[in-house]
Formats: C-alpha cells, structure tokens, sequence
C-alpha cells in the first residue's frame, strides 16, 4: 500500500524523501493513489523534509508533480 503509514504518520515516500532515494520517489509517484501531500504526525511532508535535507533532485520531483 503505497500509503500506508509507520507509527510516526509516515509514508514509504517521506521515507524515500527523508533518505533520498530519488528513484524510488519517482516510482511512487507514477502509482494511481498516492497521496503526495500526505503529513506525518508533526504535520511535516515529504517536500517540507526533502527541502530541509537539500535533496533538490526530490524537490523538484515533488513539485512538478
């Protein structure tokens, strides 16, 4: 379930944006469903967080989504 989520809120795309897997995020992406904007429990999401570590290449994913 691409938005399943861990017992911090967190999906396998902020997970993939925290870390910086700009593959994976982009696979994630072309899935029907996901929920690009979805917060984890500190209200964060994976954009916010891929910014705040400077994975660029994921930003502009993220964006241009």
């Amino acid at each position: 379930e691409v938005n399943s989520k861990d017992r911090f809120g967190r999906t396998p795309q902020f997970q993939a944006a925290k870390l910086g897997y700009n593959a994976v995020v982009k696979l994630l992406l072309e899935r029907n469903g996901i929920e690009v904007n979805s917060r984890d429990r500190s209200r964060r999401m994976p954009l916010l967080l891929a910014a705040e570590l400077g994975h660029e290449a994921i930003v502009k994913l993220l964006l241009g989504y």
